[in-house]
């Protein structure tokens, strides 16, 4: 028997095996939404989505971000017709409504209100325990933000004052646990979460939570935005994705995303920015917007307006299937899996 057959074979680990049989470094679930530049800022691709492992979606309040873990939501069931999303909620502020908007049908639901970090690790885990990797589970968890421990809760209840130490290591303990069983079990987990302000001349936005949860994320986004106003006043929002932490994004990328009252997410905002960025579209000065070949500068569709184009199906879909458009999008954003050492052949002598 072969080396590598006795260690397989002597291990006590029921999923080991070589690289080449691993399951776990096969490809990665990929669950793409509808919108390119969500799918984007998870991947870095155009036509990638939301893989296995922990997401964690920041910001301040309203800022939409339990809106982008239903789509994520949303788009797991649309793949998954048969799947489950087990919810577990400790802020109680998204109403059913909530989850029609983006198609979710309630009994793909399991609602689990929770009250505190350990009521919310114990019920993981032993969930967790009974999980296989053919079950399609997706977790998510609204929120961690303001989920006290039951410390805090304890010495509420009698009558103490005294500072909690213990939230930020039941938070670590949690997130400790859970990490290797998402990869294990091929489940994707969408964490929402607040930010506060460093102190300092320039503060920056911190991820609340702790070390923990920061260091067991594969993405972190935090989230700003810009009102969007017309002649009537505010009509939603511009939200813009900042790539915190990725595994498949380069950091700091900051992606656009339109949110409209009544339309609710703009399937294809974020492409007009990038396509002026990449020279795919121009601005002359009358303010008009064009398409032009950029191999030989030449205009092709002139005088359009921005609303002629941001939530315009057709023209997105020419774009992608005549240009490199997609391509452009991926070397913008997508994180290099090149190699990270000179072969032999070009290494000079040491």
């Amino acid at each position: 028997m072969l080396l590598k057959d006795r260690l397989i074979k002597n291990s006590t680990i029921d999923m080991t095996s070589t690289l080449t049989d691993s399951k776990i470094f096969t490809k990665k679930d990929m669950i793409p939404t509808s919108v390119p530049m969500i799918n984007v800022a998870l991947s870095g691709s155009v036509d990638g989505g939301i893989t296995p492992g922990l997401t964690m979606l920041a910001g301040p309040s309203k800022h939409f971000k339990t809106g982008f873990a239903l789509l994520l939501a949303s788009a797991f069931l649309k793949k998954y017709t048969d799947g489950i999303v087990l919810f577990y909620d400790s802020e109680f502020g998204t109403p059913q409504s909530y989850f029609t908007t983006f198609g979710i049908p309630f009994d793909s639901v399991v609602h689990t209100p929770i009250t505190d970090v350990e009521e919310l690790k114990f019920d993981i885990m032993k969930q967790m325990k009974e999980l296989t990797r053919e079950d399609r589970v997706m977790i998510v968890i609204d929120s961690i933000g303001n989920l006290a421990s039951k410390k805090e809760v304890d010495d509420a209840l009698d009558g103490k004052s005294v500072a909690d130490m213990s939230r930020a290591k039941q938070m670590k303990s949690l997130f400790r646990m859970i990490t290797p069983h998402l990869t294990l079990k091929d489940i994707p987990m969408v964490v929402v979460n607040h930010t506060y302000k460093e102190i300092g001349l320039y503060p920056k936005d911190i991820v609340g939570g702790g070390t923990g949860s920061y260091y067991s994320s594969d993405a972190i986004w935090i989230l700003g935005r810009q009102q969007e106003k017309d002649a009537d006043g505010i009509s939603g929002y511009h939200f813009v994705i900042n790539v915190e932490k990725s595994r498949y994004v380069k950091e700091k990328s900051k992606i656009p995303i339109t949110v409209s009252f009544e339309g609710g997410i703009n399937r294809w905002s974020g492409l007009l920015d990038v396509a002026l960025d990449g020279g795919y579209i121009v601005k002359p000065k009358n303010g008009w917007y064009a398409t032009v070949d950029k191999d030989t500068g030449e205009v092709r569709q002139p005088s359009m307006r921005s609303g002629d184009i941001v939530d315009n199906k057709k023209f997105w879909m020419d774009m992608f299937s005549n240009t490199d458009f997609a391509k452009y999008i991926e070397g913008k954003y997508k994180m290099s899996m090149g190699s990270i050492m000179e072969s032999d052949d070009v290494q000079g002598s040491i």
